[in-house]
């Protein structure tokens, strides 16, 4: 029990409530500029997904100078179970007539003579464009067919159009997810049937305010973006905004409980939180700039807009919420009420405490299990195989990928997503010398002629999304080198440029980030030894947690390929994000290492700090598998890897290993900072 604390001094009403009039004051400045800038409008075209520099680039790049650029390629596919009879075929040339508007539309039976392919040029390359067009072709291609005869739509247009439908209403769905995941995890925190409301409404307008602020920005620099990013954003937003808050009133409501005022205790919560979530935020914002680096116009916009979010996010956690929080009296709190006088945090024997005394009676024991356990977890990483194909990014099979497995039952199988070139009219006749004929082409025909360049088509006989498919890309490659201003596109040349690109972020990326981090943490901590712990551990957290998602993939979920972005975007988020965590812990365990020594104050950062860290942990790895409502299985699988990592980090990184390490060390875990001794108490 602590003694007596003087009476306080009565102060002016308005100095008294000064943070809740600045909370509410910034709260509605916040809903005025998120409702006067209004959303903007998505900037993204199809080159914003390709490497930069890459030859399916300027492949695209070429196609802008055709007549018919305000165009996609669809194909219709009929089918049946038998052979088609004469007047079958007949009904449906006429069929095709009619979708087409040709006189003699391009209708191409099969061998097996169970399906008909029909070529079409569908209006629009535009996202609205393409749905609306897709729509309409699907909806003639199904009326009045014989029967027995099924009709689909696949190709570019069509795929592209699927893609853009996991999006309806994501938006929507994947907020109120969110926001749904993080009410009950509040709730469940805090035992409060109301106290959860403050801080869900300051990270709610803090989340409405940064998708503004960001699509804003990105327009403003021409960046690209789309509703996947205004996703992830709102996703980080959440999590990192509410770990940010479970601080603060972590703080606050121990504070409570050594002061008679609730603005005192405020008023030193606050000031011993500034530090911690400063720092980590401006850890997470650094880290997310180093996707400018991508060669992946989106990814360099997917990096601004979330590192736009942090800031808004830390922004109104320190500024907003204080002043909301102290609106209200203790009794926000209820049932759970902290009074002045009761136990602080750090001398409470919690589960926290235990944990901590297991891990002094240990601690080098304890580092080399839990270092030997994250090993072991990323065992898997050795097998993990990078890439998918048009057919693997659904986690529910659209009509497009459907038709096209069904299409090459019955044609080549490169006939849904043939291998396209672009070259200048004078040298059409080239590429086709050097392409006809070569093993694995089927056919090799011009389909749209421009004065300046000529689109040809190369059908192969590979299965799309295969090893076979991309080495036959690299080979045409090769055939045509030489050739001025010809270049190889088509879904199979942009997932093969998509995967060197991929390979070249990481090399590029990964060395920045860790050395950002570092950079950042011997700033903070004015130590050497201390950031080399924290970024090491988070580097294993990593690894492991790429390993366990690799087996959760293949073993439960059934995936055979994880997407080529999702371990460099969950290397960026992990790191960035991990470090939060170990930021938490070791910024209070300066504070009382000052007071106690090194072996207490982390013993004692721990205690404090435990509860709170792994609330945040539990939420924020909640909050990023909320990315699994949406039916794209690069966001599902980003979704469980981060899930995993913060886990990891949550309860084994921060709960045993730092605190063990940082226990064998002693003093010189802060070399060559020296502790005060004069302020050693123990």
């Amino acid at each position: 029990m602590s003694s007596a604390s003087p009476a306080p001094t009565r102060q002016p009403w308005l100095r008294r409530h000064a943070s809740s009039l600045l909370a509410l004051l910034l709260l509605f400045i916040g809903l005025a500029v998120a409702g006067g800038l209004g959303d903007a409008e998505s900037h993204r075209t199809s080159l914003d997904s390709l490497p930069a520099g890459s030859d399916s680039a300027a492949f695209a790049k070429a196609q802008e100078s055709l007549p018919d650029k305000s165009s996609s390629q669809a194909m219709v596919l009929f089918s049946s179970q038998e052979k088609m009879a004469p007047a079958t075929l007949g009904k449906l040339a006429a069929k095709a007539g009619q979708i087409t508007g040709l006189p003699k539309p391009p209708v191409i039976p099969s061998e097996d003579g169970t399906a008909v392919l029909v070529p079409v040029t569908v209006d629009g390359v535009g996202a609205a464009e393409l749905k609306q067009g897709v729509g309409e072709l699907r909806e003639q291609a199904s009326s009045g067919l014989p029967d027995g005869i099924t009709a689909q739509v696949t190709g570019p247009a069509a795929i592209q159009t699927d893609l853009g439908a996991v999006f309806d209403g994501a938006n929507f769905k994947l907020l109120a997810t969110t926001a749904l995941v993080v009410a009950i995890l509040l709730v469940v925190t805090y035992r409060s049937p109301w106290l959860w409301l403050v801080p869900l409404t300051v990270v709610g307008v803090a989340d409405r305010l940064a998708a503004v602020l960001a699509t804003h920005v990105l327009n403003r620099f021409n960046l690209a973006w789309d509703e996947s990013t205004t996703g992830i954003l709102s996703v980080l937003v959440f999590g990192a905004g509410t770990d940010y808050a479970l601080l603060l009133i972590s703080r606050y409501r121990d504070e409570l409980r050594r002061h008679p005022s609730r603005h005192d205790a405020m008023r030193v919560a606050a000031r011993r939180t500034v530090e911690p979530v400063v720092a980590s935020a401006a850890t997470v914002f650094v880290g997310l700039l180093t996707l400018l680096l991508s060669v992946f116009p989106a990814t360099r916009g997917l990096g601004v807009a979330c590192a736009v979010g942090v800031l808004v996010a830390a922004t109104f956690v320190l500024l907003v919420l204080p002043g909301a929080l102290v609106t209200f009296g203790r009794w926000i709190f209820w049932p759970r009420v902290p009074h002045d006088g009761e136990t602080a945090a750090t001398e409470a024997n919690s589960v926290w405490a235990k944990v901590g005394r297991f891990v002094e009676g240990r601690p080098v024991t304890v580092a080399i299990v839990s270092t030997l356990v994250l090993l072991l977890a990323a065992l898997g990483m050795g097998s993990i195989r990078i890439g998918l194909g048009d057919a693997d990014q659904f986690l529910k099979k659209p009509e497009s990928i459907v038709a096209a497995q069904r299409l090459a039952e019955s044609f080549p199988a490169g006939s849904a997503n043939p291998v396209l070139v672009s070259t200048p009219p004078s040298q059409v006749g080239a590429v086709t010398q050097r392409l006809q004929g070569m093993d694995g082409v089927s056919s090799v025909r011009p389909t749209v002629t421009g004065t300046e360049v000529v689109e040809m088509q190369v059908v192969t006989t590979d299965e799309p999304g295969s090893a076979a498919a991309g080495q036959r890309v690299r080979e045409i490659r090769s055939a045509l080198d030489g050739l001025a201003s010809t270049h190889v596109g088509g879904s199979e040349a942009q997932r093969l440029d998509k995967a060197d690109g991929n390979s070249t972020d990481r090399r590029v990326i990964f060395p920045v980030v860790l050395g950002l981090v570092f950079a950042a943490l011997v700033l903070l901590l004015r130590s050497l030894v201390a950031p080399v712990v924290l970024v090491g551990t988070v580097l294993l957290t990593y690894v492991a947690a790429l390993g366990l998602g690799w087996w959760a993939f293949t073993g439960v979920l059934g995936f055979e390929r994880m997407d080529g972005q999702v371990p460099l975007y969950a290397f960026v988020f992990l790191v960035a994000l991990g470090v939060d965590y170990n930021i938490f812990l070791v910024t209070r365990a300066r504070e009382e290492a000052e007071r106690h020594g090194s072996r207490r104050g982390m013993l004692r950062s721990l205690t404090a700090t435990g509860g709170v860290i792994t609330s945040a942990g539990i939420l924020l790895a909640a909050v990023f598998a909320v990315l699994g409502v949406l039916p794209l299985v690069v966001l599902a699988q980003l979704g469980v890897v981060i899930f995993i990592g913060v886990l990891l980090d949550t309860l084994v990184v921060r709960t045993v290993l730092v605190p063990s390490l940082a226990l064998v060390l002693g003093d010189r875990f802060w070399w060559p900072r020296k502790l005060r001794p004069a302020n050693i108490a123990s």
